[in-house]
């Protein structure tokens, strides 16, 4: 037996098909219809977020603000360890690294773990908080948002990120500064973690 097919015709629109297939249609139509506008739309905020400067409850840190999507990470909140962890040599100086991106600290921090004998990337890794063990050494954009929301107001840490096989980026808190510093000097080392929404 075949299946009866209905067609609709509106000016020079024209929809045909199996008749129970097109009752569907019309009858989520008419429920899309009747259903209040805050139904249909689905949020995708996070709520509760603290201001930036504030800890967030169960992130392991302080909320260090919004970063856009860029590259194949989305996008999410920074999150900078409540702790300083110390003095670290960035280490493996006069030797290149694969840590080379300006904004993407898991990505250096992961380069630097495999690589091995970077005390300053391995301090981060190893920090926890409120159950989360997936810290980083900031690459040197991250650690610039924490100066510009005013998030540690001295001292001279860190970046995951690399200038030469002789140097990596530092930040100057105090100054507000950045710097290619020895990789065989010791520096701050302050852990973040990406929180994604």
């Amino acid at each position: 037996m075949k299946a009866k097919n209905i067609s609709i015709e509106i000016d020079d629109f024209k929809l045909k098909g199996p008749a129970e297939r097109m009752v569907q249609l019309f009858a989520l139509g008419m429920l899309a219809q009747t259903l209040p506008p805050a139904a249909n739309v689905q949020p995708v905020t996070v709520s509760g977020a603290p201001a930036i400067g504030e800890y967030w409850i169960g992130q392991g840190g302080i909320n260090a603000g919004y970063v856009a999507a860029c590259g194949d990470v989305p996008a999410h909140y920074l999150i900078l360890g409540d702790e300083d962890l110390g003095e670290f040599k960035w280490g493996r100086y006069q030797e290149e690294s694969a840590a080379t991106s300006k904004w993407d600290g898991k990505a250096n921090t992961d380069a630097l773990i495999a690589a091995g004998n970077h005390p300053a990337a391995e301090s981060a890794r190893a920090y926890t908080a409120d159950g989360h063990s997936d810290f980083d050494l900031p690459a040197a954009a991250q650690l610039h948002q924490a100066w510009a929301y005013d998030l540690i107001s001295k001292g001279y840490y860190w970046s995951s990120s690399q200038r030469s096989a002789y140097s990596a980026f530092g930040l100057h808190f105090g100054a507000g500064v950045q710097y290619g510093d020895g990789k065989d000097g010791e520096l701050r080392v302050r852990p973040v973690r990406r929180y994604f929404i």
